[in-house]
């Protein structure tokens, strides 16, 4: 009846207006009309949030799987880091949850009175959490055996993931998060870089620091340049990792983390640098992939079970971990081919449409769907560990609008979120004094991020508005669902 009324009021007030007036120079578009099942009050709020782009999502009730509300949910767009929860259940499927890295000391030869008659081999695992600590720990065991000198070689081993220069070619050269990948990782494959004011110019470190050891490096090297662009530049020559820094952006001094390209030289200098601290002096080390077959182990470091690694991993979103926990989880040669596979399984498991190109997100080809993610944290349960997703996750209250979490929220958030320039995502589940919900947000303009110039991709303009925005969206699109989560 309201309806019926409305048309009849706009019929009148039509026939009043004389048929001789002029056309409105401007005809103003419709309102777009919702998507079924789309939260009107949603729309306001995305509309508020001015973000380019497109912005898509669907919330559903867990138990039962009923959609409450979604919006362009088969829209593929960026994962980011959200692809870490794809990546965390494979690696499970795959590895299962007893399984542990390991960097072992072998040895090809007899020890006689603390000489070992031959060579000595670090052989990786590819274990992605190594640190300095961890290191100068085995180098410490391998002194409590009571070796003191070898007389053959010193080998590196990196043969248990392919040797990568990089994750992603679409990223600055200088951006900690987008190292190597090796067998050997070290500092999650990073170079910490110090410079500090020295008279009329500068002191500059470089050294591969733990919280209990900081042992300087030689086989990076960073210099000063005269210029104020670019602040970094790199260039690989044999046997050095060679940077230079722009004076101009130096400052008053500071530090920062470089990505290592050639991790795998690092270690061994590192190990080396550590075992020396314990009377063993190793000679320069030589490279291979894999150590002898009839290589004997002397001593291991093992690194914390898979849940452990992948809690830590979802929780600070370390992009080596999820490359290596992938890579090793698959047993390809290759990042795109371990990735495909991922893909193939992810269609199979949970019949997602994605496609991934990495384990981390990183890469601008990567796709995924709101309903696609939402259909991964639905059916997480049906994987043979997958059940194992809503404990890996960290769980959060809501936060304020200084994006403080209020710790005493009632509405509790287990959520893995994922940004590059001008991408921002979450997906994850609400937990709700009467709801218990499953979700996924992305928010994506892909055209502006790939139109950034290499130099501008560190920090884009306009790139921290943009997210700052786009995280608030977030939470007040959850706000929302924990308060009504029926479509208003």
């Amino acid at each position: 009846m309201l309806v019926r009324r409305a048309v009849l009021a706009g019929l009148m007030a039509g026939a009043a207006a004389p048929l001789w007036a002029e056309a409105p120079a401007r005809v103003p578009r419709p309102p777009r009309r919702p998507e079924p099942g789309e939260d009107r009050t949603i729309g306001r709020l995305i509309e508020g949030a001015k973000l380019s782009g497109a912005l898509a999502y669907v919330v559903a009730d867990r138990a039962t799987g009923r959609v409450l509300a979604a919006k362009d949910a088969n829209l593929p767009l960026p994962p980011a880091s959200v692809a870490k929860t794809v990546t965390a259940l494979y690696a499970l499927d795959h590895l299962g949850p007893e399984f542990r890295f390991a960097t072992r000391l072998m040895r090809r030869g007899a020890v006689v009175d603390g000489r070992l008659e031959g060579d000595l081999y670090l052989v990786g695992g590819g274990d992605p959490n190594l640190d300095t600590d961890a290191l100068g720990d085995l180098a410490a065991t391998l002194a409590a055996t009571g070796l003191r000198a070898v007389t053959g070689q010193f080998i590196a081993c990196d043969g248990a993931l392919p040797s990568l220069a990089r994750i992603a070619a679409d990223q600055p050269d200088h951006l900690g998060y987008n190292p190597a990948i090796s067998g050997l990782n070290l500092n999650y494959n990073r170079v910490h870089f110090e410079w500090t004011p020295a008279g009329q110019g500068w002191q500059l470190a470089l050294d591969a620091r733990g919280a209990r050891f900081v042992p300087k490096v030689s086989g990076v090297q960073v210099d000063l340049a005269a210029r104020e662009v670019p602040v970094f530049t790199y260039q690989a020559s044999d046997p050095v990792e060679r940077w230079t820094v722009a004076e101009a952006a130096l400052g008053k001094g500071g530090s920062r983390w470089l990505p290592l390209r050639r991790p795998t030289a690092h270690v061994a200098e590192v190990f080396a640098t550590l075992a020396a601290a314990h009377g063993l002096a190793l000679p320069p080390a030589q490279i291979i992939r894999h150590p002898p077959m009839d290589a004997v182990e002397i001593v291991a470091h093992r690194g914390d079970a898979l849940p452990k690694v992948l809690s830590d991993m979802l929780r600070f979103s370390t992009n080596l971990t999820a490359e290596a926990v992938g890579l090793t989880a698959s047993g390809a040669g290759s990042l795109l081919g371990s990735a495909t596979a991922m893909s193939d399984w992810a269609r199979r498991r949970f019949g997602i449409t994605g496609r991934f190109v990495d384990h981390s997100g990183l890469g601008a080809q990567s796709t995924v769907t709101a309903e696609d993610l939402l259909h991964l944290m639905l059916r997480a349960g049906e994987a043979r560990h997958g059940s194992e997703l809503p404990a890996l996750m960290r769980d959060r209250g809501l936060v304020d609008a200084e994006g403080k979490e209020q710790k005493s929220s009632p509405v509790r958030i287990r959520a893995k979120s994922g940004t590059l320039n001008f991408v921002s995502n979450l997906a994850g589940y609400i937990t709700a004094p009467d709801a218990e919900l499953a979700f996924a947000i992305i928010a994506a303009d892909p055209a502006r991020r790939a139109a950034l110039p290499m130099d501008q991709r560190e920090e884009p303009k306009g790139g921290q508005g943009w997210t700052r925005r786009a995280r608030g969206l977030h939470q007040d699109m959850i706000r929302r669902w924990a308060n009504t989560h029926l479509p208003g």
